[in-house]
């Protein structure tokens, strides 16, 4: 049985840093893709940054040159490095990822206010 399990989320002020992991289980293959997506209320869930087994990186636009995506290959987990917060960036930030079907983490709240 394949579980994503997040860890990392929390309140911070804006301006502040977070960093998310992931940590994938019951796969002992290559995950072809790893990534972040979030979904804040009466939004629709979007991407924030993915990256491929061979290391391509794609970031959503409202967070390129803030937040950074890594991968360890051998320990199939993930990370996001988010710095210079901001209150749009409040949303539940869900692991993804792509290994023969779609996996979903739970999710952990992001919260970036004063």
């Amino acid at each position: 049985q394949v579980q994503l399990v997040e860890s990392g989320g929390g309140l911070v002020q804006p301006g502040g840093s977070l960093r998310l992991s992931c940590a994938a289980s019951g796969i002992f293959s290559s995950i072809a893709v790893m990534g972040w997506y979030r979904q804040a209320p009466g939004k629709q869930r979007e991407l924030v940054a993915r990256m491929t087994y061979g290391g391509s990186k794609n970031y959503g636009d409202s967070v390129k040159g803030r937040f950074t995506i890594s991968r360890d290959n051998a320990k199939n987990t993930v990370n996001l490095q988010m710095n210079s917060l901001k209150p749009e960036d409040t949303a539940v930030y869900y692991c993804y990822a792509h290994f023969y079907d779609d996996y979903w983490g739970q999710g952990t709240q992001v919260t970036v206010s004063s």
